[in-house]
């Protein structure tokens, strides 16, 4: 473990990015630092910060010293791995904070309470089990293709590389795949198994939905393709163990960008709430309102995310963000000639001009939407805390909440 915290010592780290780091500006400053803040007050709370969680769980010195044979290329997992260290990963924080605030069932014996976190042992569980599985779809997600076949062989040392990384982020992401199951099997709870592994099938579908480039970026719909019709309710909400409907989702901005985020991270993060619930002994009402805070915890986590690159009135040369990020989505709808550019991207994102995209959002309403979208879903988590008892867990998440919507 050691050997691997040096290998991603901050001062040590070549840079390896796909795109230039991007300055933030006092504002944006300001705000993280007030997040950052808060999730680190919240995890005091509960004695066990999600670094150590992730820690506890990462990875073998075999891998660790693999990873070690890529530093110094671009393939995406290295950037991942980084990330993990150097980044706030607040999901298991997350359960644990909404499991001490909800407390458990009178019935339950005392046994089973970790003194520690102030919840029950297999809440804890359930909690490292949301971070392994988060881990496993971003590992997964740095999967590179590779080049075709006419391609081959001009430059087999790049070719070894890439090959030698998708190996990596291939095996370390069922690695961690296999010993979440491991860990939720010893759980003994069919119910919570079936709720927790509709997660990885939701991992699965995020990366088969809408178009993408060669490389599997995601592109967003083309805006002119979408006809509006009478969306019935998110049969998500209603049945969370059955897939999203799909119906009139893709080209409607909203929409497409919450189903792309619910399955991608919302799903996990709220059916791990509702399942934290569902050990505690607590009647079916409250852990789908569990399932609802954890969605839009996340779904709000991401709208503040899809803003820090239009902090800037200009960015780097060679500067990239998410084209089916919120502003971007937001903006198609005002102003669909905007497609044409990202047209250009069919074959690879590298083609777009992301700097006339950036100009151009920075003019339109896609960043306001994207403010009010963000602080529509704070008000929503908000909602359930609200129903809750007082307590020093309560107070934790309401804070986290308060520092994203000030945006």
């Amino acid at each position: 473990m050691a050997h691997f915290l040096r290998l991603f010592n901050k001062k040590s780290i070549k840079k390896v990015h796909l795109m230039p780091k991007l300055e933030l500006n006092s504002s944006s400053r300001c705000y993280f630092s007030d997040l950052n803040r808060a999730v680190s007050e919240a995890e005091k709370v509960v004695g066990y910060p999600s670094f150590f969680l992730n820690m506890r769980c990462l990875m073998s010195p075999k891998v660790a010293f693999s990873l070690k044979k890529l530093d110094g290329n671009d393939h995406l997992l290295l950037k991942t791995a980084k990330n993990l260290i150097n980044d706030e990963k607040m999901f298991g924080s997350i359960v644990l904070l909404f499991s001490k605030a909800t407390g458990f069932s009178p019935n339950m014996p005392k046994m089973q309470l970790d003194e520690k976190t102030g919840v029950l042992q297999s809440q804890r569980t359930l909690a490292e089990v949301t971070e392994m599985l988060r881990m496993t779809h971003l590992v997964h997600q740095n999967i590179k293709n590779t080049r075709k076949i006419s391609n081959s062989g001009k430059n087999s040392s790049f070719e070894n590389e890439i090959i030698n990384g998708n190996k990596l982020a291939l095996l370390g992401g069922d690695s961690l795949l296999a010993k979440s199951i491991a860990e939720l099997a010893k759980l003994r709870n069919q119910e919570l198994l079936a709720l927790i592994m509709s997660c990885v099938r939701d991992f699965a579908e995020s990366n088969f939905i809408g178009d993408r480039d060669e490389q599997n970026f995601p592109l967003p719909s083309d805006p002119k393709s979408y006809k509006p019709v009478n969306l019935e309710a998110d049969s998500m909400d209603e049945d969370n163990l059955k897939p999203i409907n799909m119906k009139g989702v893709m080209g409607n901005p909203e929409k497409e960008w919450a189903v792309r985020h619910i399955l991608s991270a919302g799903s996990l993060l709220g059916k791990s709430c509702q399942g934290a619930l569902k050990l505690a002994g607590l009647d079916e009402d409250l852990q789908k309102q569990g399932y609802l805070f954890g969605k839009n915890l996340a779904l709000a986590w991401q709208a503040c995310i899809d803003l820090e690159p239009f902090k800037f009135t200009t960015i780097p040369s060679g500067a990239q963000f998410s084209l089916v990020s919120a502003p971007v989505l937001f903006h198609l709808e005002y102003d669909p000639s905007l497609y044409e550019e990202i047209k250009k991207g069919k074959k690879t994102v590298d083609d777009i001009n992301f700097a006339h995209i950036h100009s151009e959002i920075l003019k339109g309403p896609g960043l306001e939407k994207t403010r009010n979208l963000a602080r529509k879903h704070c008000e929503q988590a908000m909602k359930v805390l609200n129903q809750l008892k007082p307590s020093d867990a309560r107070t934790a998440l309401q804070n986290i909440i308060l520092a994203m919507q000030d945006i």
